[in-house]
């Protein structure tokens, strides 16, 4: 049953404390991306064997193949096609506002200078969808139609499959949302794969997506080699509601979260004490009647928590200190508040907007920072998916009119060379070496 405590019995850097069990998961994933580095394909194929039961005799084929895409859009239905566009559309709308443009500066004040920045995609971006307890076709569309908004060349993806078959509905999804090449490999071995290339998989510039364990701590080892979204840990959803919310609404969204895995955290946060007896009498009555009640039922005894604050704004601050995933603000007039919140990845707002519009089809992306990494860091965007560099240019009249400060600078900070480059470029002056003294 889910703990209820008063504001104060428990401190806010600890609402969402997990007990993590050292295990030897860094010394494993070490491993395998040492193998993959070093043997490529082969690797993989023994991987596939070893933790997918896949069957890897002559013939067969890493890569996706376009019959295979073909036939999982007869698999999944016109219906779920559907909703995948809509769903699709939604994302595309609010990603589409995020693209960046470059800028050039040349201002009178300083004649003969030109500055300015470049905003450019990525060439490879290589997506990671999990495979294992559920499919998640909204994280084939949440990664892959900000990379493709970005103007990313290629968008490679890779994810586990059962016997060589992909899930249809991921396959759906990707073709959707305009993924280019498809693997059938998951776990560390495929971010190894992704960061280092093989014979048959392209190495990419960024790793993006979800994953168990192995893949997080996979991809927290390649970091460096290319760039990786986010480590992310277990789900958590942080409800603030008042006392007039109905007690089943906010059972359920708690639900949303914890049905994701044993280590999610759910946690209601109210100024009332009677929704707060509501809401876990109501847990206990809707924890039976999922099909996941196992997981809901381990991740509400272990990690739940309901905890009544003096006031909504105490609650909020609360929020802000946690720095939530998903935050819910299950209040009236909940606009009135929206300044106030600081650090969330995601936030949802009113009793009619639960957190599960997000996952898939209000539009908002749902790679999200958690255990607290939403105090400095953001959800993932069209921005992860670009890079820029700056450029400079200066006539030689504006170099010299610049030429002394730069070379004062320059011997400032003990370096001669760096003055004497725009010394050489201005004969007609002399800039002599001399020491300063910098107070």
């Amino acid at each position: 049953m889910i703990k209820i405590m008063k504001y104060g019995q428990v401190p806010n850097s600890e609402i969402f404390a997990r007990v993590i069990e050292k295990t030897d998961v860094e010394d494993v994933v070490s491993a395998i991306l040492a193998d993959v580095k070093e043997n490529g394909d082969e690797a993989l194929l023994r991987y596939c064997e070893k933790f997918d039961g896949m069957k890897t005799e002559d013939g067969f084929c890493l890569e996706v193949s376009d019959k295979e895409f073909d036939e999982a859009f007869e698999a999944v239905g016109q219906r779920f096609i559907e909703v995948l566009e809509r769903s699709a559309a939604n994302i595309r709308t609010f990603h589409e506002k995020q693209v960046r443009n470059g800028f050039m500066i040349s201002t009178g004040d300083r004649p003969g200078v030109v500055m300015g920045q470049k905003v450019v995609p990525l060439d490879k971006a290589g997506l990671y969808v999990p495979g294992g307890t559920a499919a998640y076709p909204s994280s084939v569309l949440m990664n892959a139609i900000p990379a493709k908004i970005a103007g990313v060349k290629e968008i490679v993806m890779v994810t586990p499959s059962k016997g060589g078959k992909v899930n249809p509905v991921i396959l759906a999804a990707a073709k959707i949302a305009g993924v280019t090449r498809i693997f059938k490999v998951g776990g560390a071995q495929a971010i190894a794969a992704l960061a280092f290339g093989t014979e048959t998989i392209p190495k990419v510039d960024k790793i993006t997506g979800p994953g168990n364990a192995y893949v997080a701590e996979a991809k927290k080892q390649v970091f460096g080699k290319v760039a990786i979204d986010m480590i992310a840990g277990p789900s958590e959803i942080l409800v603030i509601a008042d006392g007039s919310c109905n007690p089943e609404f906010v059972a359920a969204d708690m639900l949303s979260q914890a049905e994701h895995d044993k280590m999610a955290s759910a946690v209601l946060v109210t100024d009332s004490q009677d929704l707060a007896l509501a809401v876990s009498c109501e847990l206990e009555r809707q924890i039976p009647s999922l099909p996941r009640a196992e997981i809901a039922r381990a991740s509400i005894d272990d990690y739940g928590k309901i905890i009544v604050a003096p006031s909504i704004t105490t609650a909020i601050d609360i929020a802000n200190e946690i720095a939530p995933e998903h935050l819910e603000l299950c209040v009236d007039n909940p606009f009135d508040y929206l300044d106030q919140i600081r650090h969330a990845g995601s936030v949802f707002l009113g009793k009619n907007c639960p957190e599960a519009l997000g996952d898939y089809y209000a539009g908002p992306n749902h790679t999200l920072p958690t255990s607290g990494t939403a105090r400095f860091s953001s959800p993932l965007s069209v921005d992860d998916f670009v890079k820029k560099y700056q450029y400079t240019y200066y006539t030689n009249d504006a170099l010299r009119a610049a030429a002394e400060d730069v070379a004062y600078f320059a011997e400032a900070e003990g370096l001669s060379a760096h003055a004497r480059s725009i010394s050489v470029r201005c004969t007609d002056k002399k800039y002599p070496h001399f020491p300063l003294s910098i107070h």
